[in-house]
């Protein structure tokens, strides 16, 4: 497990109209990023990337259901790049942890061959699990779409943003860490989209290998 002491750390939602930080309360993982977005085992999957149990605030936008509307609006062109779900970071200037949610819309199923550091799961489309970040791929039929005879093939990902990673850190264990929490804004995104059948993700996330 990914021990680095018991941080005091708060957190800045960014929307993709750049919204602005609060930080004027402390809340458990599971109150992040509107409520909705984080289970209770992907709060202690926080904890084990970050250390602590307790974070700031997160700002009034950076939600999945706000991040679901602009998918919505961005179907079906690709989006060629990724925007933000949420991100929770340390507030004093000089964090040890940014951990960056972020939604993006593919043109069809993944293809090639992971990087040799990721570790494939059994979840969705395809699942990518590394030390540092993780991506929850899915397939997404749905009347929210602009054409619900259409798939929408979605990617949620979560990362430990622009940080290098402690020597005495736990690679299996942060590779569950993230995948857990990955899963668990995956499933919310698929929740609030009304995928059929959720997208086909599982209730709880699998951590075993393809």
């Amino acid at each position: 497990m990914a021990v680095v002491g018991l941080l005091n750390l708060v957190a800045t939602g960014c929307g993709g109209d750049g919204d602005g930080e609060t930080a004027d309360e402390s809340l458990a993982g599971t109150q992040l990023c509107g409520g909705e977005a984080v289970s209770a085992e992907a709060s202690e999957a926080l904890r084990v990337i970050t250390g602590s149990s307790r974070f700031g605030t997160t700002a009034e936008k950076s939600t999945v259901a706000q991040a679901a509307t602009d998918l919505v609006e961005a179907f079906p062109a690709p989006t060629g790049g990724r925007d933000d779900i949420c991100r929770i970071y340390t507030a004093d200037g000089t964090p040890d942890f940014t951990i960056r949610v972020t939604w993006g819309l593919d043109e069809g199923p993944p293809t090639g061959n992971p990087a040799a550091d990721y570790t494939v799961l059994k979840m969705g489309e395809r699942t990518l699990a590394a030390e540092n970040r993780a991506s929850v791929r899915f397939a997404c039929r749905s009347d929210r779409l602009s054409d619900a005879s259409r798939v929408g093939h979605i990617v949620v990902g979560v990362e430990r943003w622009m940080m290098p990673k402690g020597p005495e850190e736990d690679v299996e264990a942060l590779k569950d860490a993230y995948a857990t929490v990955a899963h668990s804004f995956s499933l919310a995104m698929a929740k609030e989209l009304r995928c059929e059948k959720n997208g086909e993700l599982p209730a709880r996330p699998v951590l075993d290998p393809a």
